[in-house]
């Protein structure tokens, strides 16, 4: 289903920049549009190229999920997956208009969040994290922690899984699931007896994710500058 209007007469474009695919979707567009990324995509040329993808669209405000840790509305360190150049990068001239930057991961997880507590993790590229309790956004950083023998990333990940093979990579994926389900963080902050999320979101990026974001996500982000 298309969008429904604009929040209040905003034409918003919405870019989820991944370390595989950036993918985009406009207030009232009916289809995401999509591109390669990859190790070296610059902010520059995602900025040219998603201009181009938008082409025929109209937008005057642009929300960005940026793979990695945002604050005040600037990338904090440069992307795992991608080129160099983001964090100093000034968005807002390159794209012409007002831009807001949030977590990947978040940007999903308040795309699909229906209310209540619900835990994000986004398998894709590496692993996306969020967790939202009673609407206030938690986003994490979980992916490049410790384990079994190198990082979350490393087992869950989309390489992992060309290298293990989907059995194996499963497999892994749900001993993750289990483990950050039982973190004492966790357990102590939000639960006596152990995390109960409302929903349990396992998906990445989607028609759904974009519409959801693009109708409610700018409002919300106002609030994180």
């Amino acid at each position: 289903m298309p969008l429904g209007a604009a929040l209040r007469g905003m034409n918003i474009l919405v870019i989820d920049v991944g370390g595989t695919h950036v993918k985009i979707l406009a207030s009232g567009q009916a289809t995401l549009r999509k591109m390669d990324s990859g190790p070296t995509l610059t902010p520059r040329q995602m900025v040219a190229r998603v201009k181009a993808l938008a082409k025929g669209w109209k937008y005057d405000r642009v929300s960005i999920g940026y793979p990695g840790v945002v604050v005040r509305n600037h990338p904090v360190y440069e992307p795992h997956n991608l080129g160099k150049g983001w964090v100093h990068f000034d968005y807002e001239k390159a794209f012409g208009c007002p831009v807001r930057i949030v977590n990947d991961a978040a940007m999903q997880a308040l795309g699909g969040y229906g209310g209540g507590k619900m835990l994000f993790l986004g398998f894709g590229t590496g692993l996306g994290t969020a967790l939202i309790v009673d609407g206030m956004l938690v986003p994490m950083e979980l992916a490049h922690l410790p384990y079994k023998q190198a990082t979350f990333e490393d087992y869950v990940g989309e390489h992992a899984m060309e290298r293990d093979g989907k059995t194996k990579w499963r497999k892994h994926c749900k001993d993750v699931i289990e483990r950050l389900s039982a973190m004492p963080e966790f357990v102590k902050a939000y639960e006596p007896e152990g995390m109960k999320p409302n929903d349990f979101v396992t998906y990445g990026v989607t028609q759904r994710t974009l519409c959801q974001f693009a109708e409610v996500g700018w409002k919300l982000m106002e609030s994180f500058k």
